[in-house]
């Protein structure tokens, strides 16, 4: 460049040029890789609530039941419990159910309550539960109800077994 001429050699421009291109890419490939991971934390958070709230009210119905039926039932039931209280003679019953869920080929745990037979009490308990007898089930065996309970809301699944000990008589 002649000394009374402004303005930038192409060289100059090329350089800044790769520097623009060099913070572009790693800026893009940081948010690319923090919604990724939000996204499976977020799945997985899922996953972990769905199988703890399933565990949480399976466990606390069992501790009060006086009767438990886990096999024969006619799908969807998944699991029917019964006990009464002894100071007022109410008798409970809960049934859960698989149903399934729109547009997937998970389910969704529900929980129906009644006493006395009378108006039927139906809570949404988990969702995205697999329904694979390998993955998610019921038993009644020497004594100790065993619920084993896999939740998959995406391409994370967390399984959980919970052993439950029946009231003593």
């Amino acid at each position: 460049m002649k000394p009374d001429e402004k303005g930038f050699t192409l060289i100059e421009v090329l350089v800044a040029i790769a520097i623009t291109a060099l913070i572009a890419g790693a800026a893009s490939m940081t948010t690319f890789q923090l919604v990724n991971g939000t996204k499976r934390s977020n799945d997985h958070m899922t996953a972990v609530n769905q199988v703890g709230n399933a565990g949480y009210w399976v466990s606390r119905d069992a501790q009060m039941s006086e009767n438990f039926t886990v096999e024969n039932l006619t799908p969807p039931e998944f699991l029917v419990l019964g006990w009464t209280e002894e100071d007022i003679g109410y008798e409970h019953q809960v049934i859960y159910t698989l149903e399934a869920m729109p547009g997937s080929n998970l389910k969704r745990l529900m929980r129906n309550h009644s006493i006395n037979g009378g108006s039927n009490v139906i809570t949404l308990v988990a969702q995205f539960i697999d329904p694979d007898p390998a993955k998610t089930e019921c038993e009644f065996i020497n004594g100790t109800l065993t619920l084993t309970v896999t939740a998959s809301p995406s391409l994370h699944s967390e399984t959980r077994v919970y052993k439950v000990l029946p009231r003593p008589d």
